[in-house]
């Protein structure tokens, strides 16, 4: 059936999501989904939305969504931009704001998706290298560029920009769009959605799936002058004009709403992150400073891939990514206590 394909299609190699096995008494740890359910706020709030109002369209605009969100960063809702997750959030930012003629800048080792969106899109882009220790190094960006994109905590490494080393960038890059990716910024790290009031070439991304504990929900959102969310806003409605449906929303807000909850779980990660970087140390593992629900780490005289499918055998799944200078690297989601104590009981034995 290739035969029938786009141009566009033949040319895409598409992204691709963390393994979800379908086996049980399985430990997961390779797509940094929260290893805590979601607020049961949210839960109660999803329950009561589901009635025969579901034969109805939700809200086009989510506007109680956007309220809630504008409410916790101090915005005002004009400011807010929502989609199903922050991947379509981040697409739509590639179409409407990082497609022009000078290429984009986004690191070497990053979220993978970005180059999958400018091939889509086609949009020129350029990767900046990490430093030797797997930094960002914000000074390399200042060069002509159509747009900069980044995540804080990058991915899949787990280190963060103070949020002083977005602000200089800001006060440099002024003529193109800044997007700042804030998937796991709740581990740990500063969000720069405080500077957006400051900087009108600036957006941030949020995600409800990692820290929210709402993977399986699909809500994600972007903040910035209203001049760029207008933008995002013509993109989606050119595309779907009802993106969050009726149970996302009303378990959303009440997230969103919930700010104790996220806080608590938020810290237990957090806490088992810092017990798990000691324990991987004992063994002799060599573990980038993370403030992310991950860990990136190797072992010095251990085959990245053979330890995975080590674990694997043990029904521990972790992720490795066959890419230069991180294939010896593990990308391991920080679980409960005792799915971590399990995890570094297999690796005793296999290291």
């Amino acid at each position: 059936m290739s035969r029938f394909w786009s141009k566009t299609v033949k040319n895409l190699t598409p992204y691709v999501p963390g393994e979800q096995p379908k086996l049980s008494q399985l430990i997961k740890l390779n797509t940094n989904e929260s290893p805590y359910g979601p607020s049961p706020k949210a839960l109660a709030a999803i329950a009561s939305a589901n009635t025969d109002g579901l034969r109805l369209y939700p809200d086009p605009n989510s506007d109680s969504l956007k309220q809630a969100i504008a409410k916790v960063h101090g915005l005002k809702s004009d400011q807010v931009f929502v989609g199903n997750g922050s991947d379509e959030v981040l697409a739509h930012a590639f179409l409407g704001l990082l497609k022009h003629e000078e290429p984009i800048l986004f690191p070497d080792i990053t979220y993978s998706f970005y180059p999958v969106y400018c091939n889509l899109y086609d949009i020129s882009f350029k990767n900046i290298p990490l430093d030797e220790d797997f930094a960002i190094n914000t000074k390399d960006y200042i060069r002509k560029n159509g747009g900069i994109i980044f995540p804080n905590p990058n991915a899949p490494t787990g280190r963060a920009l103070p949020l002083s080393d977005i602000k200089a960038l800001l006060e440099s890059n002024t003529e193109s769009v800044v997007v700042i990716d804030e998937a796991y910024v709740d581990y740990g790290t500063e969000s720069a959605a405080t500077l957006v009031n400051q900087f009108p070439n600036l957006l941030v991304t949020h995600t409800l799936s990692k820290s929210y504990a709402l993977a399986g929900l699909r809500v994600g959102y972007a903040v910035g002058h209203p001049d760029l969310i207008e933008a995002l806003e013509r993109v989606k409605n050119s595309f779907n004009s009802y993106p969050i449906d009726k149970l996302a929303m009303a378990g959303a807000v009440a997230a969103i709403e919930d700010q104790e909850y996220l806080h608590s779980i938020s810290k237990a990660v957090i806490q088992t992150r810092e017990t798990l970087v000691k324990d991987l140390s004992q063994l002799g593992f060599e573990t980038i400073p993370s403030q992310a629900n991950f860990v990136f780490t190797k072992h010095p005289s251990k085959d990245a891939a053979a330890i995975a499918t080590a674990l694997r055998e043990k029904h521990i799944i972790v992720r490795h990514f066959k890419m230069a200078r991180i294939d010896q690297y593990l990308r391991i989601t920080i679980g409960t206590d005792e799915q971590c104590a399990s995890l570094v009981n297999a690796l005793k034995e296999i290291v």
